[in-house]
């Protein structure tokens, strides 16, 4: 097994190899490769350790038009990874995502992911792709605000998911749009020594057996920031309204959810500064949902003091406030980079019921991130959150909302 795995190993590097060179870059394009050591730390996901070597590819004018990203880590949960990242970037906004992993314990990761925002000679917003991933150190406390530390489950997520949105543009700044996706999710015995959640929460909704959710969405979106990747002011409002079906698992497998978001970005009058707050509300509406598919609290997104999916149930309520401080411009690697330091503060609580909803109840994570950003398209950043449960740090692409 072990020698399979290295002979898997190889090959995705190789295959990573073949690809770089495949492309046809423009005319005068600008390669450039810088390796730089990969070290993070998660609740969840352990603490990870490599190399990455982005391969930043431009055009004659500076605008990035391919990120190849392959990686080499080592995780102290699931041992080692090998990852291809790369990134396609088209005028008009349009961009390619495809990510493929293989991990030495369990994990495994396919993504492929399209957008265009300025599809059928700008009419329409469309977006399509699908993602099987196997994720072996996720965590359920249970349901509600009030779940401990010390029932702390763990469980594989294998997961099949597919979805498309078509938008159409009523004018510059509104969009209504319609779309379905397809989820399948089968709970497997995790990679950590923690209890396994099936048998710790047996009788909890989508913990027994395989699930295939089939969704329905119309959304609305109301939107004037400047940059959909990289705005520095404006603001948007998203809401959506979705009818779902559990098809394979469940005796009243009918439920809905619905979302409203809301961002504003306030910059200064030099832009060198950027106060950014969000306020977000969600709510799932039906019997026998998928914990799942619930709200949850916790991550790289909302609540960042925690890990994912740190608290569950069927509605949420969340703020944030971040202040984005830009420290430094410099050319790296050819293209021209942004650094910003961003102090923030989350707060949220999740609940069964409206009326469960107290101020006392509110869970509140202080922090500070670290950005590095090359417009209009690229983000990259480090945040630290801190919670009466200890410190989470985050790494990923793009801003958290």
């Amino acid at each position: 097994m072990q020698r399979l795995y290295f002979s898997s190993i190889r090959i995705i590097l190789a295959l990573a190899g073949l690809l770089v060179p495949s492309f046809s870059a423009p005319a005068g394009a600008d390669t450039q490769i810088f390796p730089v050591p990969s070290v993070s730390t998660s609740k969840n996901d352990g603490n990870d350790a490599g190399l990455i070597a982005p391969i930043l590819i431009s055009d004659p004018d500076g605008e990035l038009k391919y990120l190849m990203a392959p990686m080499l880590i080592q995780n102290s949960i699931v041992g080692s990874r090998a990852v291809f990242n790369l990134f396609k970037y088209d005028p008009g906004g349009r961009q390619m995502k495809l990510i493929a992993s293989l991990t030495e314990r369990i994990e495994r990761k396919v993504l492929f992911d399209y957008v265009d925002p300025a599809f059928g000679n700008g009419q329409y917003f469309l977006n399509f792709g699908g993602t099987f991933f196997k994720n072996a150190t996720s965590r359920f406390f249970g349901l509600g605000q009030s779940t401990v530390q010390a029932d702390e489950s763990n469980y594989t997520a294998r997961e099949a998911r597919a979805y498309w949105r078509l938008g159409l543009y009523a004018n510059e700044v509104t969009q209504v749009s319609v779309g379905q996706r397809v989820r399948q999710v089968q709970l497997q015995r995790g990679a950590t020594d923690l209890p396994f959640s099936v048998e710790q929460f047996p009788t909890v909704d989508g913990i027994q057996g395989e699930s295939i959710i089939v969704g329905h969405r119309a959304s609305f979106y109301y939107d004037t920031r400047d940059s959909l990747v990289t705005p520095t002011d404006g603001m948007s409002v998203m809401a959506y309204a979705e009818l779902n079906q559990n098809v394979k698992n469940g005796d009243h497998p009918v439920y809905s959810r619905y979302e409203i978001e809301v961002k504003k970005l306030f910059p200064s009058e030099s832009k060198r500064a950027i106060l950014v707050v969000r306020a977000d509300l969600q709510a799932t509406i039906g019997s026998q949902v998928p914990f799942f598919e619930q709200s949850s609290l916790g991550g790289q997104n909302n609540l960042r003091g925690f890990g994912m999916d740190r608290y569950i149930d069927k509605h949420l309520i969340a703020f944030s406030i971040e202040e984005r401080i830009h420290i430094l411009r410099t050319k790296l690697a050819g293209v021209t980079a942004d650094f910003e330091l961003a102090p923030f503060l989350d707060t949220g609580q999740v609940f069964n019921s409206f009326k469960d909803v107290s101020f006392q109840d509110y869970r509140m994570t202080p922090g500070v991130g670290f950005r590095a950003i090359v417009r209009p398209n690229v983000v990259g950043r480090l945040d630290y959150g801190y919670s009466r449960e200890g410190g989470a740090i985050f790494a990923g692409l793009d801003f958290p909302y």
